[in-house]
């Protein structure tokens, strides 16, 4: 691989080769991090619906004053 860029200049390498692999795996680059973004904020949700589930919960109980049910 270093042979092929040994003759070129540095904008070769540093410029167009980076903008040509953007261009060419930009939507596969893209979808994974949509994808990756999507899975971060379900999870976000998730624990806060359980935090959310288990305070109400929690009130509920110790309002009622009585723990012995458990």
């Amino acid at each position: 691989m270093r042979e092929i860029f040994a003759g070129m200049p540095w904008w070769v390498k540093w410029v167009a080769v980076p903008v040509i692999a953007l261009v060419v795996f930009g939507g596969l680059i893209a979808s994974i991090v949509g994808f990756v973004m999507k899975l971060l904020f379900m999870a976000l949700v998730f624990v806060a619906l359980v935090g959310g589930l288990v305070f109400v919960v929690r009130m509920f109980t110790t309002s009622s004053g009585s723990r012995s049910d458990w």
